[in-house]
């Protein structure tokens, strides 16, 4: 099978994750300042998650680069990815409207370190399909690090958001800045 089909799939599922997030921003009853500062905890998080899902559909974008064809096992592992994500919009709504407490923090923390799993589980599932190296697929394993020290921020994320609120926030924070500087090397292997 060709790999367009699920490049434009993924594409429509993400673009339509990224509409329920901005739907569930709601306009403030009163015309003054203050109610639109009342807002500002989901408008936070609504940022947080509009980066968060850029950054998947860049490294996804990347990520496809590498397949010539695709296989049942790649479309399963792609919508396992495509299923956690989806989930975003409504752990992301709670956490806002809830101004960040522990359980819906939590949950937002849980959401991420899974759509973070099954971005590492459709990476391995696209590289065990290639039996010879390119300086693509190098650079994915490359880029396996990152993935390794994100999990371990997410983890950190779900278990302080119960006791330390803000060390949840300063690691998800970190994890994206780490994924929003471009990985040279895959860059550099798309260029040749």
């Amino acid at each position: 099978m060709n790999k367009t089909r699920l490049e434009a799939f993924s594409d429509g599922v993400l673009a339509i994750i990224i509409t329920i997030m901005v739907l569930e921003l709601k306009v403030p009853e009163e015309h003054t300042l203050h109610a639109l500062m009342e807002l500002q905890n989901t408008f936070l998080s609504y940022l947080m998650s509009f980066i968060f899902i850029g950054i998947y559909w860049g490294n996804h974008h990347h990520l496809l680069h590498t397949v010539h064809h695709v296989n049942s096992k790649i479309i399963w592992a792609n919508m396992g990815l495509l299923l956690t994500l989806s989930v975003v919009p409504f752990t992301t709504a709670w956490m806002g409207e809830s101004h960040f407490e522990k359980i819906p923090l939590a949950a937002y923390s849980a959401n991420l370190l899974i759509c973070g799993i099954s971005f590492f589980i459709l990476q391995k599932t696209i590289m065990a399909h290639y039996t010879h190296s390119t300086k693509l697929i190098e650079a994915l394993k490359k880029q396996e690090k990152k993935g390794v020290i994100s999990t371990v921020l997410y983890i950190i994320a779900l278990l302080s958001s119960l006791y330390y609120p803000w060390m949840a926030g300063l690691a998800i924070a970190t994890v994206a800045v780490l994924w929003l500087i471009p990985d040279k090397n895959i860059e550099k292997a798309l260029s040749e």
